[in-house]
């Protein structure tokens, strides 16, 4: 499948490297994509040692075969089978040659919290279409789980000349941007809406750089007033009696309590768990 230009663009502003890759990540590549990330490591010596290490990253979306040699007849049976074959120098006359294939996502068992973000909803209808019988409960809760993580959904059943009844629920969520799948259940229909949820916002903390040869440097400047400390309005401010006003209703007095020593108490450290 050829690559868009606003895919290569995208690609290019996410800065994807074979440092930075993930089993979520390399889901938005392509067979030369890797090739060209492969390349990279050649150059690197730190990254040429972690080969096998990206290569186990990639093979979460990619089937990778290692071919023994070059030989032409085996290049051209893996290239009828639409794999992308190439080589990658491991040492000075060193290479490996590798067959590359995209894993397709073709039923509803190929889902997985790394890649159900990287299909669109058009493409988990299809996926839901070709597995459906049951409709929406039919899948088990873990199926479900994943592609609610990536999608909203939603379901409703009814008659079928009631499902597409103007200004109801179907052409609302058709203007809203869902997809839909309607599944058949005799003479009433289940509808499945499915709608790629946006990527979450998390919040990052902000720390102040500016420094003190700033012109406009101010120590106080923006700081919030240190009021840990004062009293609540609501609070009732007590006097402190002084000597000659001590007497058995204000008068306390305190005193250390020894803590038992335990030589077998355990010690916080056996509470952590290595990692």
């Amino acid at each position: 499948m050829k690559e868009t230009k606003a895919e290569k663009n995208e690609k290019a502003e996410k800065g994807i490297s074979l440092k930075t890759l993930t089993k979520s990540s390399v889901w938005d590549l392509q067979e030369n994509d890797v090739f060209r990330l492969l390349e990279g490591a050649e150059k690197d010596a730190e990254m040429k040692e972690n080969l096998r290490h990206y290569l186990d990253i990639i093979r979460s979306a990619f089937t990778i075969e290692e071919l023994k040699d070059d030989d032409k007849l085996v290049k051209q049976k893996f290239t009828k089978l639409d794999y992308k074959v190439g080589s990658v120098k491991t040492g000075d006359d060193a290479k490996l040659i590798l067959a590359i294939k995209k894993r397709p996502i073709m039923r509803v068992t190929d889902l997985t919290y790394e890649n159900i973000r990287h299909i669109s909803a058009a493409k988990l209808v299809e996926v839901l279409d070709r597995n459906f019988g049951g409709g929406w409960d039919s899948l088990s809760q873990s199926i479900q789980d994943i592609i609610e993580s990536g999608f909203d959904i939603s379901t409703t059943t009814l008659p079928k000349d009631r499902l597409h009844k103007k200004g109801g629920m179907y052409e609302k969520k058709v203007a809203d941007g869902y997809e839909v799948l309607e599944v058949a259940k005799g003479s009433w229909v289940e509808a499945i809406f499915a709608k790629l949820k946006p990527e979450s916002y998390k919040p990052r903390m902000q720390f102040d750089t500016r420094s003190e040869d700033d012109e406009d440097y101010d120590e106080d400047a923006d700081l919030p007033e240190d009021d840990y400390n004062k009293p609540d309005e609501d609070d009732v401010e007590l006097d402190e009696p002084n000597d000659d006003e001590i007497n058995e209703d204000n008068y306390r007095t305190t005193f250390a309590i020894e803590q038992d020593s335990d030589e077998d108490a355990e010690s916080l450290s056996d509470y952590i768990a290595d990692e």
